[in-house]
C-alpha cells in the first residue's frame, strides 16, 4: 500500500492525495509536518534529508517532491490518464508544473503564510503585497492559458498540471482578503475552471477552509 507522510492542510501534500485519489489508489496517510512534528526525527530524516513534506513510499521507492511524486504516480499507474506519454504532449503538462513550483510557488508562501496562519498585527502587509502581485500576475498566465472554451490546462483531458496548479486555485480564491486592501483581479477563465475542478469528487473530498 502507498504510504504518504504528510498533514493534509499542506497545499504540497494536497497534490499527492489529490492524484491518489484520481488513480484509485490505497494508500496509508502519516500526520507529519507543522504541529505533528515527526520530520526532525532521524527515521524521517532517512526518507528525507531536507525535513519536508511531502514523501511516498511505495514498495521500494522513496521519493519526496510533491510535483515529482504526482508525476511518478501518473506514470506508474495512470496509463496515460494524468500524464501523456508522448513527449511533445507531457511537455505541455510539465510547463504548466513548472511554472507552479518556479514561479508562483516562492511568492505564494509568504503571502498565503502572512494572511492565513499569522495574526493581522503581525503581518507584514509590505511583503504579503507584494507578493500577491506576483501570485496575481502569473495567475493571469494561467488564466489566458485556458481560452477558447478549454475545459482543462492542456486541453480535454484533466492531468496532473490541473492538480499542481487547482491546489494552488483553492487557496487562491479563498484567501481572507477584507481588511487587507488587496483585490484579486478579474480571472474568469480561471474561476470557471476553479469550478470544474471543485466538482471533480476527488477535490471535493480535499478542498477544506483554509487552515
Amino acid at each position: 500500500m502507498l504510504k504518504i507522510w504528510g498533514r493534509k492542510n499542506s497545499v504540497n501534500v494536497e497534490k499527492v492525495l489529490w492524484c491518489a485519489l484520481e488513480l484509485d489508489l490505497l494508500c496509508e496517510r502519516i500526520d507529519a509536518g507543522g504541529t505533528f512534528g515527526v520530520v526532525d526525527t532521524p527515521a524521517f530524516r532517512a526518507l528525507n534529508p531536507r525535513g519536508l513534506v511531502p514523501v511516498i513510499e511505495d514498495g521500494d521507492v522513496v521519493l519526496w517532491e510533491s510535483n515529482t511524486i504526482i508525476r511518478y504516480l501518473a506514470a506508474r499507474y495512470g496509463a496515460d490518464r494524468l500524464i501523456p506519454t508522448d513527449p511533445a504532449a507531457r511537455a505541455q503538462v510539465e510547463r504548466w508544473m513548472d511554472l507552479q513550483l518556479g514561479a508562483i510557488a516562492p511568492a505564494f508562501s509568504p503571502m498565503f503564510l502572512g494572511l492565513v496562519r499569522t495574526a493581522p498585527a503581525a503581518r507584514d502587509m509590505e511583503l504579503i503585497t507584494r507578493s500577491f502581485g506576483t501570485v496575481a500576475a502569473n495567475l493571469t498566465v494561467v488564466d489566458a492559458g485556458l481560452v477558447d472554451g478549454r475545459p482543462f490546462l492542456t486541453g480535454p483531458a484533466f492531468t496532473v498540471a490541473d492538480i499542481a496548479l487547482g491546489s494552488v486555485a483553492h487557496r487562491w480564491f479563498n484567501l481572507p482578503l477584507d481588511g487587507t486592501g488587496l483585490t484579486r483581479p478579474a480571472l474568469p477563465h480561471l474561476a470557471a475552471w476553479y469550478e470544474r475542478l471543485k466538482a471533480r469528487p476527488a477535490a471535493a473530498q480535499l478542498f477544506s477552509p483554509l487552515t
